[in-house]
């Protein structure tokens, strides 16, 4: 009130706050000050009327949220606030431009990735050696929310990019990564196959990343009875897999021969962390069959397989300040090709001459995988990666000459990050493709230059 009388005395004439005035002032601003005052009273009454209609407000919430169901079928809210924390809402993603050189050759469908299944089988498959490519197919952007409730922790993850493949390969396109959904201890949806250990990825810029890695997000059921930083795993998965026909692939006694899915695969994770990194073991086992729909009493080329698998992997933690991080892996089975990074079909074809009935097999394929990388920090605003990959398999004998064998992967690189969320580096990465038996091999190099942005914001409610 003082804050609005003080300019009204200011405007009388001839008032003075040490000394009084010798007589009394103009009836005019007597009536001013009367007007004043009653208008400053009004709006205190209203400012109070107010008050007293927030606190009303207050009490009502307060004895809602403290009061107990009125009966047993009752239950207290499953919501954050009701527990004294918040619901979150995360958007994320980057953008990001990758560029470079091709001294080689590759598929054109894998123009910007180095992957060896998609270098030449025969000389010049894919035309003249050297180009250059472009492309912003590592962009990314995803949703993630958590909400803790009576059961646990509500936890959805939804994320996509614009990398295409399968029909789409070679595209700027929508992609699913993520599609996911965990309460507590279960889980469903499409996420990381627990066969996998993402964390076994290096700081690359290059997209597909070691081909001797198990790599894979399938569509799966889930139990995490252990969760943190050690944890353990049980999931049922989608099945699939691929078959190769072999030096018979034109035969028309294989046109007709369908794969059957009968049983989901099983897999599992074990992992056991330590201040200065962990030790993960996982394991998968599958059943893979398929059927001769134009099977005869003469001949039934139908049949199955089970396929297994074991995969060791590793983070080790190094330097004194443990900036630097060595990322390993070891992993070996049968007939699991589909969940590996960049290997070829899981089922081979191998002759049974012997049996007319059954003159030719499938055969699960073994395959071998290695992981070797280490993440090295120079400074605050320096990173570099280096490493090796390999994947090697072990052919049937009805497989083509030109079939893939074995494949070799490494790269090093520089990356800069100027201010937080950017970075932008170059890599130099090597492949190596070796086939069954023709005696083809053939070597390619790449230089890259990729530019990434993030974003990321979090939502309370």
């Amino acid at each position: 009130m003082l804050a609005f009388l003080c300019p009204s005395f200011g405007h009388t004439q001839g008032m003075d706050s040490t000394n009084p005035p010798a007589s009394d002032p103009p009836v005019s601003d007597v009536q001013y000050l009367k007007d004043r005052l009653a208008s400053l009273e009004q709006a205190l009454k209203e400012v109070k009327g107010q008050l007293n209609a927030l606190e009303a407000q207050h009490a009502v919430i307060d004895a809602v949220v403290t009061s107990k169901p009125s009966s047993p079928q009752a239950t207290a809210p499953d919501t954050k606030k009701s527990q004294g924390s918040e619901g979150t809402m995360e958007i994320y993603g980057h953008v990001m431009l990758d560029s470079g050189y091709n001294f080689g050759q590759s598929d054109p469908d894998w123009f910007d990735v180095m992957r060896p299944t998609k270098l030449p089988g025969s000389k010049n498959e894919f035309g003249p050696d050297g180009t250059t490519f472009w492309g912003v197919r590592q962009t990314r952007f995803g949703v993630r929310t958590s909400n803790p409730t009576s059961l646990g922790d509500l936890k959805t993850l939804f994320e996509f990019e614009l990398f295409g493949t399968g029909v789409d390969a070679g595209q700027t396109t929508f992609r699913l990564r993520h599609a996911y959904g965990e309460l507590g201890q279960f889980g469903a949806g499409q996420t990381w196959s627990p066969f996998m250990d993402i964390d076994v990825f290096p700081n690359s810029l290059e997209y597909w990343g070691p081909n001797g890695m198990v790599f894979f997000r399938n569509v799966q059921f889930r139990w995490m009875p252990v969760r943190g930083n050690s944890r353990l795993t049980f999931a049922v998965e989608r099945p699939g897999a691929s078959a190769d026909q072999g030096i018979y692939q034109d035969r028309i006694e294989l046109k007709n021969i369908k794969p059957k899915f009968d049983m989901p695969d099983f897999s599992m994770e074990a992992r056991m962390a330590r201040e200065w990194g962990y030790i993960e073991a996982a394991a998968m086992f599958r059943k893979i069959s398929w059927v001769d729909l134009n099977a005869t009493p003469a001949h039934d080329l139908s049949g199955d397989v089970f396929g297994w698998g074991l995969n060791l992997s590793s983070n080790v933690k190094l330097g004194r300040a443990k900036k630097d991080t060595g990322r390993f892996q070891v992993v070996y089975g049968h007939g699991i090709e589909n969940y590996m990074n960049d290997a070829p079909v899981d089922v081979g074809i191998k002759n049974n001459l012997s049996n007319p009935h059954t003159p030719v097999l499938g055969v699960p394929l073994p395959v071998l995988g290695v992981v070797a990388f280490l993440d090295h920090t120079w400074s605050e605003r320096f990173t570099s990666t280096g490493g090796y990959s390999l994947v090697n398999i072990e052919n049937s004998n009805a497989q083509n000459a030109s079939a893939f064998h074995q494949g070799h992967y490494a790269l090093t690189d520089l990356i800069y990050y100027p201010v937080k969320n950017v970075l932008m580096g170059g890599e130099f990465q090597f492949g190596r493709r070796i086939n069954y038996k023709d005696g083809f091999n053939y070597n390619d190099y790449k230089l890259q230059v990729s530019f990434k942005y993030n974003f990321s914001k979090t939502l309370r409610y």
